[in-house]
């Protein structure tokens, strides 16, 4: 006899189904629309990439508990804390965006749709 699904799992699982309706989604979106909801998403305190954080965060903790019974290695302990303090990380790296992703989405959608007269280059760099 199989067990029944835990009511979190079956959370999990439809925020999962529902982030990638979200992302497919996105990808139909008009500009501003897209920079509308690429805002929400990323806000490190009401948007999912600050849910997910804290989520993390949270599982570290219990991770941590687990692995101090000896119930798990230690090593997804640590792997989660990291993962926490990576994704914290890039959260403080997106938040110096969120006003360029917010001034966007507020245009009407005929001043985002033009072309600018020279696209700006991409530039990666990395502040280690």
């Amino acid at each position: 006899m199989t067990r029944p699904v835990p009511p979190p799992v079956r959370l999990a699982d439809a925020i999962s189904r529902q982030l990638d309706q979200l992302a497919e989604q996105l990808t139909r979106l008009p500009p501003d629309q897209a920079a509308q909801v690429t805002a929400r998403v990323l806000d490190a305190e009401t948007g999912v990439l600050g849910g997910v954080l804290h989520l993390l965060v949270t599982g570290s903790v219990f991770a941590k508990e687990q692995a101090e019974r000896g119930a798990l290695p230690a090593e997804v302990c640590l792997a989660l804390g990291r993962g926490a303090n990576e994704l914290h990380d890039i959260a403080l790296d997106l938040e110096e965006h969120q006003g360029a992703l917010q001034r966007l989405g507020s245009q009407p959608a005929t001043a985002v749709s033009k072309p600018p007269a020279a696209p700006a280059p991409l530039v990666v760099r990395r502040r280690r």
